[in-house]
């Protein structure tokens, strides 16, 4: 049992007990740190005991990374998008225990073998009945093995199975059945249905209870009708009454009212009617039956105690057309079954009779329950309640419901089978970054490589957002190269697939690496990307590159100096013939002499007015000169061993502080921050040393064992350097006689 300590702040602790025995765990050194080594079943049973702060990776995000997409799913127990260090020990202490031998985990299974499966416990037993079940299922009942595919292919498994423990019986469950599945049809077009497990769509207890109940519902509505017979004094007949009585019922109302208005006085009658202004208003107008203007117009002509005219069947002689319709339907559907046939009329004493007469239907209408069933018919719901329907449904979903801890397990089976795959794996990118650091295979979070200047890049990072990602990575000292990733299809157009990575360049120099330049990126299922590079993160890259930075900025800085003269000189020349050329134009339209040649105004500069400024030229090449030949013979003053010390001297003195500085930065580069910025919490300053960073970039160099013909058909003309150098010697050796007398020794010798 763990004990309890408590701090001097009053913080309660729970403190593990030391064990006897406890596990030796073993460690390798790569990164500038100590990193764990899983390699036993027991590393595995006792990970959860191992102080996390030697854990490399404490939390990694689910996306982005080049994983099993669904296996991170898994782990994800709160589905949060990240993967955390508690997740991943709940993963595998389960995995420990519903596998026989954890050092099996180690094997490389790209499958679950069946006779791996820990059967001695009741949840293991299920795992094992539940593979069997989907082998069979699938039609593959002689196998000694499931993959993590196969156990995840619902439609297959579930396919030709009804009842598969989600408690949604589709209508087919029903078998031999046709009232049944009958009955379930009708609840999944009225209620609503859901798919099942096999992807076919069903009911469940929810759906059949909601049907039932309104069907309950509406029986017993309908039967408070049947035993009081004032409220269907027409029987079935009386709801189409009571319609027609309602859509009438305003405009009767209204109508009678008018009627009365013109007994009290008869000057009223003539403006309750509609007058030949009224009519002339929708002259003009489209007069269909349903037009608004005469909808508003009495039903009829009104006039002191008259009684609506009713017609004669379609002739509806007196009444407003646009109401023509529904006055046919309430003779037709209440006057005639409740007051008699054979009437032309309907008085306001018989409307007030026919109105207390549906009062109580009325009523009724207003308490209507189980609308939802109304649909089918009091005929076809009483049908299914003799039936006893709604017992066998409920008997359906009940026995689909019990199989539910069986068929659950089927997706425990998806879970180890992916977790005896994955698992290993994932720890050595995670508690340790093994398979980064050996270079034996590709880290999780290397999403492919890109090839750009002469050289590849294996440490490519999938990258959401460049501009926010580069604020952190930067602090990696790692030189970083943003690329925006398309796809083409097979026919050469975009397939609207972007990816951004970040790639690091560890190896060759940065002269060639600009943003908009393009190269090609593969993922690791080998498909190719276009990329362009958008963004740069600038580091040093190389201990060479920095030897001969100061060298390279000095001749870019001479070549853009004599650029800019040569220009500017050009530009002179230009202007000063363009100038001549109009003057000397403009001069012969006028009859004037020509003025002088270039070659006596040149003549003009050189020898009068500027002499002064050749003289200072001169002086100032002889300063220069005379520097030089200081420093010649102060080289030729030294002795012969010293000469070559001199030379190593003098180009340390110009790329030494150089290579300092980048030696100091190579050395500090950190993959942390490149992860952090990607939403990993690393554990630890992952370094990235110079030769393992050289081995993370490589460049384009021939094959062992290749032929290479020296011969350039295009080469420029080749100086001969050789005899330069072979003259450059003899005069060294020359100089050097005479400056150590080994001349006049040898002539006095002879």
């Amino acid at each position: 049992m763990a004990e309890v300590q408590t701090d001097p702040t009053g913080t309660q602790t729970a403190v593990r007990p030391q064990q006897q025995n406890p596990h030796r765990w073993r460690f390798f050194r790569a990164g500038g740190f100590d990193q764990l080594r899983l390699e036993t079943g027991e590393d595995l049973k006792h990970l959860s005991q191992l102080d996390q702060k030697l854990w490399l990776a404490l939390s990694c995000p689910t996306k982005g990374i080049d994983f099993d997409r669904r296996t991170l799913e898994l782990i994800d127990a709160d589905k949060d998008g990240r993967i955390r260090a508690p997740e991943l020990l709940a993963a595998v202490n389960w995995t420990c225990r519903m596998v026989r031998d954890p050092d099996a985990l180690f094997a490389g299974h790209g499958e679950l073998p069946l006779s791996l499966i820990n059967d001695r416990h009741e949840e293991g037993a299920r795992i094992l009945a539940s593979a069997r079940r989907i082998l069979t299922n699938i039609g593959k009942a002689d196998l000694a093995a499931i993959s993590p595919a196969e156990a995840a292919d619902v439609s297959r498994i579930f396919g030709k199975t009804q009842l598969n423990g989600d408690g949604i019986v589709p209508p087919s469950a029903a078998g031999a059945d046709a009232e049944t599945a009958g009955v379930m049809a009708e609840i999944m077009k009225l209620v609503g249905q859901k798919p099942d497990r096999g992807g076919e769509a069903g009911i469940g207890q929810d759906e059949a209870d909601t049907f039932f109940a309104a069907l309950d519902a509406y029986l017993a509505w309908w039967d408070e009708a049947l035993a009081k017979p004032e409220i269907l004094p027409l029987g079935e007949g009386t709801l189409p009454a009571v319609e027609a009585a309602q859509k009438l019922s305003a405009k009767l109302d209204d109508y009678f009212f008018r009627c009365r208005l013109a007994a009290f006085d008869p000057v009223a009658g003539v403006a309750l009617n509609a007058d030949d202004k009224d009519f002339a208003a929708i002259a003009d107008t489209d007069l269909s039956a349903g037009a608004a203007a005469v909808s508003a117009f009495p039903l009829a002509r009104v006039a002191a105690e008259r009684p609506l005219p009713l017609g004669r069947g379609i002739t509806m002689a007196g009444i407003n057309p646009a109401w023509s319709v529904e006055v046919a339907l309430l003779r037709d559907a209440a006057v005639m079954p409740l007051l008699g046939g054979g009437r032309d009329t309907l008085s306001e004493a018989d409307w007030r009779d026919m109105q207390a007469r549906l009062a109580p239907a009325m009523d009724w209408l207003k308490r209507k329950a189980g609308i939802l069933v109304e649909p089918l018919g009091i005929t076809r719901l009483r049908a299914i309640k003799q039936n006893n329907v709604q017992q066998k449904i409920n008997v359906l979903i009940a026995a689909d419901t019990a199989l539910a801890p069986e068929f659950e397990a089927i997706a425990s089976v998806e879970t180890l089978a992916r977790y005896v795959r994955d698992l290993v794996p994932l720890l050595n990118n995670f508690v340790a970054f093994k398979d980064f650091y050996t270079r034996r295979g590709r880290a999780i979070f290397q999403v492919g490589t890109l090839y750009i200047d002469g050289r590849s890049c294996d440490l490519c990072i999938a990258v959401e957002d460049p501009a926010k990602h580069a604020t952190l990575a930067a602090l990696s000292r790692i030189y970083l190269l943003y690329c925006e990733c398309t796809r083409r299809g097979p026919d050469g157009k975009p397939t609207g697939e972007k990816l951004v990575i970040a790639a690091a360049v560890t190896a060759g120099d940065a002269d060639q690496l600009m943003v908009g330049r393009n190269g090609v990126f593969y993922d690791h299922d080998g498909n190719d990307w276009d990329a362009v590079i958008t963004k740069i993160v600038s580091h040093p890259i190389s201990i060479g590159e920095a030897f001969w930075l100061p060298f390279k900025k000095v001749g870019k800085f001479t070549g853009e100096q004599i650029e800019k003269f040569a220009t500017a000189r050009s530009k002179a020349n230009e202007q000063q013939m363009t100038t001549q050329l109009l003057q000397t134009g403009s001069q012969a339209i006028a009859g004037q002499p020509a003025p002088p040649t270039p070659a006596a105004q040149q003549q003009a500069f050189d020898v009068g007015k500027f002499a002064g400024i050749f003289a200072a030229i001169g002086l100032a090449i002889g300063a220069i000169g005379t520097a030089l030949a200081s420093v010649v013979t102060g080289f030729l003053n030294l002795a012969w061993w010293q000469i070559p010390l001199a030379v190593i001297g003098a180009v340390l003195l110009v790329s030494g502080p150089s290579m300092i500085i980048a030696a100091m930065k190579l050395r500090q580069r950190n993959l942390g921050p490149l992860l952090d910025a990607n939403g990993w919490a690393v554990n630890a300053r992952a370094l990235i040393n110079i030769p393992f960073g050289g081995s993370l970039t490589h460049l384009a160099k021939l094959p062992p064992g290749s032929e290479r013909a020296l011969t350039d058909p295009y080469a420029e003309k080749p100086q001969p350097w050789g005899l330069y150098l072979l003259l450059g010697v003899l005069a060294g050796i020359a100089i050097a006689g005479w400056r150590y007398g080994w001349w006049a020794r040898l002539l006095n010798w002879g």
